[in-house]
């Protein structure tokens, strides 16, 4: 059995999260909200508000013991990409592309 939840449209690059979500990957899920709590970066804030959600839906839901809850996947995916033009030299035109992201957590029962 297992319980996930999704944040989408999340406005930061899936590359800074995905570090934070190596980081959690695989921990209890009280020791993964301490890691996120004492991690000083915006992506880390975002995650540990899905993973709050996910342990919810784990016990309300599934009726999960949350003392055997931990992650088992944690993931950030590409989401749409707002495209943006910056003035270059000779009348050229530099895109920049402000990426946002789909962030996902699925928690399990240890055995």
């Amino acid at each position: 059995m297992e319980a996930k939840a999704v944040a989408k449209y999340v406005r930061i690059s899936p590359r800074k999260v995905n570090f934070i979500c190596a980081e959690i990957r695989g921990k209890q899920v009280d020791e993964a909200l301490s890691i996120l709590k004492f991690t000083p970066k915006r992506g880390a804030r975002e995650l540990e508000k899905v993973l709050k959600s996910a342990i919810a839906n784990a016990e309300n839901n599934f009726n999960m013991n949350r003392d055997d809850l931990y992650v088992y996947k944690a993931y950030a995916n590409d989401g749409p990409r707002l495209k943006r033009y910056r003035p270059k030299a000779k009348g050229m035109a530099y895109p920049i592309l402000k990426r946002s992201s789909h962030i996902g957590v699925v928690i399990k029962e240890r055995e």
